[in-house]
C-alpha cells in the first residue's frame, strides 16, 4: 500500500541521472524535476516513518550515494518527510521559497560539511587535575580525614569545578581557534552527552579536506591521551542547509 512520496533532498537541474539506489522500505530511489530542482525521493509504505537508527541511517545514505557520485551539492530534507503529490511541493516549497532555495544551493557549490565531535573522560581529567595541580591536591589532602562544614565542602567543590571548567576550555578554544580559519562557515551545536566535550560542524572547500582532518589529529596531539574525537569527512551539509 503506497502512502505517497518520500522525499530525501533536493538538488540543482540537471540533478542526479541514472542512479540506481534503494531508499527505505527497499523501495527505488526516482528523481522529479520541477522547474531549476531535482528532487529525490521513493514511494512511502508508511504512513509516517519511526526515527530508528536504520531508518535514518537509510535516509542518510542515499543523499551521501548521490553526493558520492559526483551530485555535491544537495538541500538535503528532514528525516521523514512525506507528501501525497507534487502539486504540493509546488504550492508550499516551490512557488515561495524559489529564489531563497536557488541562492543556498548557489552557496553550497563547492563546498562540504564536516563534523567534529569530541570527547573526554570526565574522572580521569580529575584524577589528572589533582596530579597537575598542587595547590588543590593539598586542600584535598588537608581535608581528607575531617568532619567538613558545607562552607568547606562547597569551596572545594567549586574550585574542583572551576579548573574543570578551564581544562574544557582550553580544549574547546584549541579545536575552535585551530579548525574555524580553514572553514567558511561554523556551527556549534550542543553537546550530546555528559562527555562530549565540543560538537561542531564545518563548511570547507571540498579539496580541503584532508588539510582539515590533519590539522583535526594536530590538534589531538595537543592533548596526548585525553581525548576521543569522531570525525565525520562526509555527511550531506544539514547544518547550512537551512531555510530561514
Amino acid at each position: 500500500m503506497s502512502h505517497g512520496l518520500y522525499l530525501y533532498g533536493i538538488f540543482p537541474s540537471p540533478g542526479p541521472t541514472g542512479l540506481a539506489l534503494e531508499g527505505l522500505d527497499q523501495q527505488p530511489v526516482q528523481t522529479q524535476v520541477i522547474e531549476d530542482f531535482v528532487f529525490l525521493y521513493s514511494e512511502a509504505k508508511q504512513a509516517r516513518y519511526l526515527a530508528s537508527r536504520r531508518n535514518l541511517l537509510g535516509h542518510e545514505k542515499v543523499l551521501e550515494k548521490a553526493m558520492g557520485e559526483g551530485y555535491r551539492t544537495v538541500l538535503p530534507l528532514r528525516f521523514g518527510l512525506t507528501i501525497q503529490d507534487w502539486q504540493t511541493v509546488n504550492e508550499q516549497l516551490i512557488a515561495p521559497r524559489s529564489a531563497e532555495m536557488k541562492a543556498l544551493l548557489a552557496r553550497l557549490e563547492g563546498y562540504r560539511e564536516v563534523g567534529v565531535k569530541v570527547f573526554w573522560d570526565a574522572e580521569a581529567e580529575l584524577q589528572r587535575l589533582m596530579a597537575e595541580n598542587a595547590t588543590l591536591r593539598a586542600e584535598r589532602d588537608r581535608m581528607s580525614g575531617r568532619n567538613l562544614s558545607m562552607d568547606e565542602v562547597v569551596r572545594i567543590g567549586q574550585a574542583i569545578e572551576q579548573a574543570m571548567d578551564a581544562r574544557r576550555n582550553a580544549i574547546i578554544t584549541a579545536f575552535r581557534n585551530g579548525l574555524s580559519a580553514l572553514a567558511i562557515e561554523v556551527v556549534e551545536n550542543d553537546n550530546l552527552t555528559e562527555a562530549m566535550v565540543y560538537n561542531a560542524a564545518f563548511l570547507i572547500p571540498w579539496e580541503t579536506e584532508v588539510a582539515f582532518s590533519q590539522q583535526v589529529e594536530a590538534i589531538d596531539q595537543q592533548f596526548p591521551d585525553r581525548l576521543k574525537i569522531r570525525y565525520n569527512n562526509f555527511t550531506a551539509p544539514y547544518n547550512f542547509a537551512q531555510l530561514n
